[in-house]
């Protein structure tokens, strides 16, 4: 997948060199377990953090079925899906008993966040959410149009005040009581995976 980074590539192999260097991911509370991250995991963030390759990561290695938050909230053909329908979906999903939940929105989150056992927030910069977009280019019938709009709507997510902002995610962060981690750079993820992995070797019975 385009602007995927995977493991033999010379940028991916340098930043988990770097990134086992790391002694202590950003954490605003109790670390995440391997077992608690590997059984209903849901990720927020801006566009662009990064939440969709550190749940791919993830999951590659819990085979935990991912719900992109993205493909609830509009359809294929870019048209924005009724958000009763929407919020339907993410309940039937939250039921389960394991999964990945990752997206923006916080008005779809706050449905899935009660039956979370770990939450992650991917509070990354500006300057990677933007490189990150960029990176992930035109896709799902997008036009440049789209993209600037995209760009300049993530832009504004420190100055909105709406669930899918980062004062939005703040409160679903703060209110959230079980394990939980904010990570601040692509670095402080890339510890977390280094992290998690080394804990999932260490417990082969949490693997699926």
């Amino acid at each position: 997948m385009k602007g995927i980074e995977t493991a033999g590539s010379a940028g991916y192999d340098a930043r988990m060199a770097e990134a086992r260097t790391v002694a202590v991911v950003t954490d605003d509370g109790v670390f995440p377990s391997s077992e608690a991250l590997a059984e209903r995991l849901l990720i927020i963030g801006n566009s662009g953090s990064g939440k969709s390759t550190l749940s791919e990561r993830i999951a590659r290695r819990t085979s935990q079925p991912v719900l992109d938050l993205d493909l609830v909230h509009w359809h294929e053909d870019g048209q924005k899906r009724d958000e009763d329908v929407a919020r339907d979906r993410v309940r039937a999903n939250a039921v389960e008993p394991s999964w990945i939940i990752e997206g923006v929105y916080g008005w779809l989150a706050e449905i899935a966040v009660v039956r979370a056992t770990a939450l992650i927030w991917v509070d990354s910069p500006w300057s990677e959410c933007r490189d990150g977009l960029l990176r992930r280019g035109l896709r799902r019938g997008m036009t440049r149009s789209d993209q600037d709009a995209l760009l300049a709507w993530a832009e504004n997510y420190w100055s909105r005040s709406t669930p899918s902002s980062a004062a939005g995610h703040e409160r679903l962060f703060t209110a959230f009581d079980r394990p939980k981690v904010r990570l601040l750079t692509r670095r402080d993820t890339d510890a977390l995976v280094v992290r998690f992995e080394a804990d999932m070797s260490k417990s082969p019975a949490t693997l699926t």
